[in-house]
């Protein structure tokens, strides 16, 4: 094998150009020592510039061999090409290539990082370069800010960062005034005479002249390899190459600040490219708070309504004549009686029971005469139903043998019949049976009807004797204990009557099963709208996706420039999906904010209605979102590592 640095041996490069295939290089047979300072000369089209592209494995011959220090690069892969434009080359591109959201002490840095190193030893070295090419002031400074000839010297700066055996400067010149032109030469030179393998492609022949060795390039072959003078190398100096930071990371440190680093330029793009940041993370942010906000209020909707349900009383089942609400002869079923009150009470499961009968009649009080509800019922009607006292008393059982004229108002009785006055002790007529008010309840939401009803409680048995002359009930409440299975419970009751009546000729209504019925309903219409919701949120993966796409194409160059430097396909898959999974997160974040503002809102305007989030949710939520970040943002990403470094540089 040979002992050239750099040696190609009958190289071929063809293009599809259509049908036809076109051949840039013919038969290139070529070998390069270490130490020597070549320029490859020849006019636009000659392809100079292809051979230097395949010189810095940035491209592959279609044909033929090209060995680096003993080693065949094709039998190489990707990533093992990146280790050799890493280890070997530094580039300096005639356009530069700086990548504009990094500072010039950030740009040199980039091959350190792709070849591992820590950050303290990049940061020295990278400093100490800069410093020696005369840009210490001008570290912190962005591309956009920095001459032709500084950009030059960065790119310059950034080819030696990992050593730059060989330096491939493609038209160095080419973009200067003819004095920087001059100093990058003599920089170049400098290079030289400490040991770097110094390339120029060139189409100048005063630039060439610069060189030890021309070569010159027409239509695809060499024409002349001329020695033109030996200059003597240094090849102990501390800039030549193979002078590279030996603090490189194990691979577990180097896999995390590859992360790091990979985050840190993810942030920075989005931080420089605001509003196409936010477009992409909107469909997101909509998807995001659409699905929170479903859930919270269908969450909210069914607290509200369980709510109401309990107002009726927890865990009761009402006994009512007849064989159903659609019943008519329930009217004239007439055996339900206090006697099947007092037996239910017997039950050990049973809690309280309370008689019902009810008819509607005028209040009248002073010079005040409303309509309203008067309830018959026992002692416990009350626990029953999970009222509260505001003030006064309950009847207790005497009151019911004694046929008591005692009367327990609502909150709603008390602002039409008595809004500025005490009503205990009060005498209100029921149609035309008096009653003294002897307690009042706190304002209660009604589970169904209106919750503006006025209500009045009298002993079942006065309302019985003294209003309607009635000795049946119109219905019994039953309170179970609450470890008690409410269907269990349900189902004694129901034996026990049916043993009493010889016969089933009443329904019951239990509380806990409209309760389960409503929760699955409201769980039921929750699921839908969140399914309308996440396709919501498909869409606004679907929208990452093709900004992502179309952020791949915009930064071509950018990739191609990593590539160039040494960044592996994983490297480059690894930003742009961290890219798309930060997109999606913070998206995800701010969804959740826009939900919880709604519930905000809802809450300042008045509204009794609030929304119930939901931990679920919103955990839900992020994960859902980083799973569309990787989902979605995987294709974009695939794409920009699978580029070609060539195809993406002479990308504009």
């Amino acid at each position: 094998m040979s002992e050239a640095l750099l040696e190609i041996n009958h190289v071929y490069r063809s293009f599809a150009a259509g049908e036809e295939e076109l051949t840039v290089l013919k038969d290139v047979s070529l070998s390069i020592e270490r130490g020597e300072m070549v320029a490859i000369v020849g006019t636009s089209g000659s392809g100079k510039s292809t051979l230097m592209n395949i010189l810095g494995c940035l491209d592959q011959p279609s044909k033929g061999e090209y060995f680096i220090n003993g080693q065949d690069t094709s039998k190489m892969d990707s990533d093992q090409l990146a280790r050799l434009r890493r280890e070997y080359f530094g580039f300096i591109f005639q356009r530069y290539h700086l990548l504009g959201d990094l500072t010039a002490i950030g740009n040199v840095e980039v091959p350190a990082i792709y070849a591992g190193y820590d950050k303290k030893s990049r940061a020295e070295r990278a400093s100490s370069l800069l410093t020696r090419l005369g840009l210490d002031d001008r570290m912190d400074h962005k591309p956009n800010q920095l001459s032709g000839g500084q950009q030059q010297r960065v790119s310059v700066a950034r080819a030696l960062i990992n050593g730059g055996d060989v330096i491939l400067a493609d038209e160095p010149t080419g973009a200067l005034d003819s004095k920087s032109g001059e100093e990058m030469m003599e920089l170049l030179q400098e290079l030289h005479q400490i040991g770097h393998t110094i390339i120029i492609v060139t189409h100048d022949k005063k630039v060439a002249q610069y060189a030890d060795r021309i070569i010159e390039i027409k239509d695809g072959e060499i024409l002349s390899d001329t020695v033109t003078q030996k200059t003597e190398v240094d090849l102990d100096a501390d800039t030549g190459p193979g002078h590279t930071q030996t603090n490189t990371l194990n691979s577990s440190k180097r896999l995390f600040d590859g992360f790091w680093e990979a985050l840190k330029m993810a942030l920075l793009a989005m931080s420089n490219h605001r509003l196409r940041t936010f477009l992409t993370m909107l469909g997101i942010i909509i998807g995001i708070a659409s699905v929170v906000s479903v859930v919270a209020l269908g969450n909210g909707s069914q607290q509200a309504i369980l709510a109401n349900i309990k107002s009726m009383g927890t865990n009761t089942i009402d006994v009512n004549p007849g064989t159903g609400f659609g019943d008519r002869r329930s009217g004239r079923v007439r055996t339900l009686t206090d006697k099947d009150a007092a037996a239910l009470k017997n039950l050990k499961f049973v809690d309280s029971v309370t008689p019902y009968m009810s008819t509607s009649v005028t209040i009248r009080h002073s010079n005040k005469a409303i309509t309203a509800t008067v309830q018959g019922v026992g002692p416990e009607y009350f626990r029953v139903r999970g009222y509260e006292l505001a003030y006064g008393q309950y009847w207790d059982d005497d009151s019911v043998t004694a046929l008591a004229q005692e009367a327990v108002i609502d909150n709603n009785t008390l602002k039409e019949l008595f809004p500025h006055s005490n009503p205990i002790g009060q005498v209100i007529f029921a149609g035309n049976l008096p009653v003294r008010i002897i307690g009042v309840t706190k304002p209660k939401e009604s589970a169904f009807g209106n919750s503006d009803s006025l209500n009045i409680w009298l002993p079942y048995t006065t309302v019985s004797s003294r209003m309607l002359g009635q000795h049946y009930l119109n219905r019994i409440s039953v309170r179970i204990d609450e470890n008690t299975p409410s269907a269990a419970g349900e189902q004694a009751i129901i034996s026990l009557l049916k043993m009493r009546h010889g016969t089933q000729d009443f329904f019951t209504i239990n509380t806990d099963t409209i309760q389960q019925n409503i929760t699955k309903t409201t769980q039921t219409m929750t699921l839908l709208i969140s399914a309308i919701a996440v396709i919501s949120l498909v869409v606004g993966g679907i929208g990452v996706m093709n900004i992502m796409l179309v952020s791949v194409t915009e930064r071509t160059r950018e990739i191609g420039v990593r590539m160039a430097v040494g960044a592996r396909q994983a490297d480059i898959l690894r930003q742009f999906l961290i890219e798309a999974v930060l997109v999606c997160l913070c998206g995800g974040a701010l969804g959740i904010a826009l939900a919880y503002l709604v519930g905000v809102i809802i809450s300042a305007s008045g509204s009794s209605f609030s929304m119930v989030y939901s931990t679920t949710s919103i955990v839900s939520a992020f994960v859902c979102s980083t799973l569309i970040g990787v989902l979605f943002g995987y294709l974009p990403a695939r794409n920009a590592a699978q580029l070609n470094p060539i195809d993406a540089l002479a990308r504009e």
